[in-house]
């Protein structure tokens, strides 16, 4: 099975002054602002590693979901939020890391197997398989 999914930007004018758009098929997001002030300032808007961190941890969270399911168990609640770094390297910039925490209730799971489900869901999501960065785990889980 193969799965193809469409976004695109839009850019008008020059890199400090311009103003980007980005839009997905699913019209989840249609013409949403970013550009360099919401990339590297406080500005509103969103940015790449923005949306890579939602992408990151809506990616995992559902791969452990699926290995619970597998497993003979729903968790009651998961919450995966996922912070990206981005460092200056030479040649530009580069995302070096990757922070998922998860915090997830799941009754009936001892915590080292919980964990280990868990650690299962790292090395299979596609996101995390996909980011070259040092991706790291930080589970509290609540049986």
């Amino acid at each position: 099975m193969k799965i193809t999914r469409r976004g695109s930007a839009h850019w008008t004018g020059g890199l400090k002054d311009g103003l980007g758009a980005l839009t997905t098929a699913s019209g989840a997001l249609k013409a949403y602002p970013y550009g360099i002030n919401s990339r590297f300032g406080d500005q509103a808007g969103t940015n790449p590693e923005e949306l890579l961190e939602v992408a990151h941890s809506g990616c995992f969270t559902a791969v452990l979901t699926l290995i619970l399911g597998e497993a003979g168990f729903t968790a009651e609640a998961s919450d995966s939020t996922a912070d990206v770094t981005m460092e200056k390297v030479e040649g530009g910039f580069s995302i070096s890391t990757s922070h998922q925490t998860l915090r997830a209730k799941i009754p009936g799971r001892d915590p080292k197997t919980s964990t280990k489900i868990a650690k299962g869901a790292k090395a299979n999501c596609p996101v995390s398989k996909t980011l070259k960065a040092d991706i790291t785990l930080d589970a509290a889980l609540v049986v």
